[in-house]
């Protein structure tokens, strides 16, 4: 069995790799996620995933290394996570009623070459119009203050996605399809890294 390590700390991903059958270390990086001047919101995403697998691949030796990074695009601004309560009622705010595209950069590194593929996933989410009750209320869980705009569409804030248009494990941070095929790039066949 291949060792699978997550440069990641999110608690989506992790749920992600273990519901397919993966059980990764998890070794989260300290990547500074603050966007470059002008980036673009998919160079964004790709470049913090390709920083996040590189900072943690050079210290693991051996094994696979996925980092990922996710933001929210809407009319070409980046919604990353809002840190705090004001910012996550202020992204509901924009994004309610609308469709934006959800952004997520796959980098995956073979520690043990240095070899990396990188890959962009994008999902289109349709957003529901909650009430500015349910959106303070929803804020008010603290759930979309720690996640790139301000949603999990697989928790509480899956009540106010009206549609998912592509995968739906990318919304949640690490594409399983996307992750095959960069796995396979690397030659690294799927049922090598499920558990026993």
């Amino acid at each position: 069995m291949t060792k699978v390590v997550l440069a990641s700390g999110s608690p989506s991903r992790l749920d992600i790799l273990r519901r397919a059958g993966v059980e990764p270390v998890v070794v989260p990086s300290d990547v500074d996620e603050t966007p470059l001047p002008g980036e673009t919101p998919s160079r964004l995403a790709l470049r913090l995933a390709e920083a996040k697998a590189s900072a943690v691949a050079r210290n693991v030796g051996e094994g696979i290394v996925v980092g990922c990074d996710s933001v929210l695009e809407l009319d070409g601004t980046v919604y990353g996570k809002p840190g705090d309560p004001e910012t996550a009622v202020e992204v509901w705010r924009r994004i309610s009623g609308r469709e934006a595209a959800f952004r997520t950069g796959h980098c995956v590194i073979d520690a043990t070459t240095g070899r990396a593929v990188t890959a962009l996933g994008t999902t289109t989410v349709r957003f529901a119009e909650p009430s500015e009750q349910e959106i303070a209320e929803y804020v008010g869980t603290g759930e979309p203050l720690a996640v790139a705009g301000a949603f999990k569409s697989s928790h509480r804030g899956g009540w106010f996605v009206e549609g998912i248009d592509g995968d739906p494990s990318n919304v949640q941070g690490l594409s399983l399809p996307i992750l095959r095929r960069l796995l396979a790039e690397l030659g690294v066949s799927v049922p090598d890294l499920w558990n026993a």
